[in-house]
């Protein structure tokens, strides 16, 4: 999900000038990163995270013995990183042109809040 307007509207309303801006993801099976918003590369991360962490067979993860079917969500999570931290100069965020902000849950089978 791309969240890039949602945060752009968050430091504006906040006017902060200069800084850092923290976007943390709040949950443990979801992840927040800057990429471009280019549909192949998105699932190019799908492809790469199931090959790196496959849901199915859930039975080869420890962590799903305690009732949970969830291990490759934490897997992926942490590969993709939980938050990010950019510099604010000039009351805008600064990446490399095109950059957005997405929020990206590995988990769906639970409810998630986005704010």
């Amino acid at each position: 999900m791309n969240i890039t307007r949602q945060i752009e509207t968050c430091l504006r309303d906040s006017g902060v000038q200069e800084g850092i801006v923290l976007v943390n993801a709040m949950h443990i099976t979801a992840s927040v990163f800057i990429n471009d918003d280019e549909s192949g590369l998105h699932q190019d991360y799908d492809r790469w995270l199931e090959a790196l962490a496959p849901h199915e067979p859930v039975a080869q993860y420890l962590h799903n013995r305690t009732g949970e079917d969830n291990a490759d969500a934490h897997l992926k999570r942490q590969v993709m990183g939980r938050e990010v931290v950019v510099a604010i100069t000039k009351g805008d965020w600064t990446s490399a042109p095109g950059s957005r902000f997405f929020l990206r849950g590995f988990d769906g089978r639970r409810k998630k809040r986005r704010w």
